[in-house]
């Protein structure tokens, strides 16, 4: 970087913000339309199964005639053709939910809408989708490994949103600590330790918004050297949003 531009680095990193955004803005209205398209196919494939019977081989022949209008495209095929009849049909009586359905991909939503059992739960995997961007294997492994029945029995009842104020205890209580191997009954030391050597899994399994900051973090006041212990907590919440 040459003088003149590190002069106005700060100016030019805001111009690099704004086309940050505006791209996400892009691609937030570029989902939300393919959303709305695949909710119209599938009021329109349900509503014809209800009045003309239409049924699995109709949209078979919808679908190869899709797909001899429109050579190479994608997304048309009789099974996603008939997720967005089940899509539309999922959740027609539910309006409130119109935004969160567009904020989240249509992958992430064929996750929530074949992968859960109730509205509570639909809901709860719709917020923390779009709340924290997750992509569809993301999304999937969170509901695989039972995230929000975990969540009920820590708590003993339906949360109904994601919270960044969680309990001390929440680690034992809620996450999946699986990958740790650690031996039954396990010791506090024994914790501390497996975490350390499986950092990256540790995290991925608590999600965004932490950071790891070490065993001991280094902080100076005056003249004096302090060594912090974080063996009682390693991930500390990044609050950026209080700020």
């Amino acid at each position: 970087m040459d003088d003149l531009a590190l002069n106005y680095q700060s100016d030019f990193h805001a111009i690099l913000q704004m086309i940050a955004d505006a791209r996400r803005k892009a691609a937030y209205q570029v989902n939300a339309t393919m959303i709305d398209l695949y909710w119209g196919i599938g009021e329109f494939v349900s509503n014809k199964a209800v009045q003309d019977g239409w049924g699995r081989s109709t949209v078979k022949a919808l679908s190869e005639y899709i797909l001899t209008q429109e050579p190479g495209i994608r997304g048309y095929s009789p099974q996603n053709i008939w997720r967005m009849k089940q899509f539309f049909e999922t959740y027609c009586d539910k309006p409130e939910l119109g935004t969160l359905l567009r904020e989240n991909t249509w992958s992430n939503n064929l996750h929530i809408m074949s992968k859960t059992k109730s509205d509570a739960e639909r809901l709860f995997y719709l917020k923390l989708a779009s709340r924290e961007k997750y992509k569809a294997k993301e999304l999937e492994r969170q509901i695989d490994s039972g995230y929000y029945e975990r969540l009920m029995l820590s708590d003993g009842k339906a949360p109904s949103a994601i919270s960044h104020a969680a309990p001390a205890n929440i680690i034992r209580d809620m996450y999946m600590l699986e990958f740790l191997d650690l031996p039954e009954p396990y010791r506090e030391y024994d914790l501390k330790k497996a975490i350390l050597k499986n950092m990256k899994k540790f995290l991925l399994e608590i999600g965004r918004d932490f950071i790891f900051m070490g065993e001991e973090y280094h902080l100076q006041v005056g003249k004096n050297d302090y060594y912090t212990d974080y063996s009682d907590s390693l991930i500390i919440p990044i609050l950026a949003q209080a700020a």
